[in-house]
């Protein structure tokens, strides 16, 4: 009789547990690279807590690759959460391919430029010191993302260069633009400062004068369709949350997180 008290407390109190263990959840993730090193960081603090488990890819916010987010999602890939430039994400909340009212501005970064390690950084203080290397570059290399957009489309024009610089200026396509400066491909590498951060093998010459920054936001969403919606929505808010703030900060973005800080 003993035993069976003994036993049936045991499992009374192990009846939450499995319960607990039932209802974790595996979120499947596509995150742009700008916001890569913060969800790094945050990710394993989520599982934590809540006992799901992230399965996270990575995929350009834009673009042709098979990786960009809207391919993916065109494609019926089963994905739970997106973290992408939020005027991309905006977009697929249009098409009604993601849910319009779980859309979260969670970060924005500048654009930066990088060097190869060891290399001469060059100034880039002013417009028109930008403007003098890169005319002297011998090539120079953005991304396939919104900064690497900006970059082509914008960035060059403004400084009167765009004829001058076509034969050396490449996008590149679904690789971090710090990869291919470290390993000398291009001279010169505009990306967001915070994909850049983590590339070893390269120097951050700092961001883009003031007056020609382009600050782009970052949101992630709850995808249309998601088998776990209740939890994606979590991760969602625990991204946003004040308590990222910090892991936000570190990985060279500012935290648009209300009561956040600077």
């Amino acid at each position: 009789m003993i035993r069976i008290r003994v036993l049936s407390r045991v499992l009374g109190l192990a009846l939450p547990l499995l319960a607990g263990a039932a209802s974790a959840a595996e979120l499947r993730v596509v995150s742009s690279g700008g916001f890569a090193a913060a969800y790094r960081a945050l990710a394993p603090e989520f599982e934590r807590r809540t006992g799901d488990t992230l399965v996270t890819e990575w995929g350009p916010s834009m673009g042709h690759t098979p990786q960009a987010v809207p391919a993916r999602l065109e494609r019926g890939e089963p994905i739970d959460v997106v973290v992408m430039v939020g005027y991309a994400l905006d977009d697929l909340a249009k098409q009604g391919k993601v849910e319009a009212d779980t859309r979260t501005p969670l970060a924005r970064s500048g654009i930066a430029i990088a060097v190869r390690a060891g290399a001469p950084k060059p100034d880039i203080a002013t417009d028109e010191a930008l403007r003098r290397t890169l005319l002297a570059a011998k090539s120079i290399a953005y991304s396939d993302s919104a900064s690497g957009v900006y970059i082509e489309r914008e960035l060059f024009k403004r400084l009167g260069i765009e004829d001058q610089v076509k034969g050396k200026a490449r996008m590149i396509p679904a690789e971090p633009v710090g990869a291919v400066v470290a390993r000398g491909d291009a001279e010169i590498g505009f990306q967001q400062l915070s994909e850049l951060k983590p590339v070893p093998g390269i120097e951050i010459v700092g961001l883009l004068p003031q007056d020609v920054q382009l600050y782009t936001v970052f949101s992630a969403g709850v995808v249309a369709g998601s088998r776990q919606p209740e939890a994606a929505r979590a991760l969602v808010r625990f991204l946003a949350s004040p308590e990222a703030a910090a892991a936000v900060r570190a990985s060279g973005m500012e935290p648009l997180t209300a009561g956040a800080g600077r």
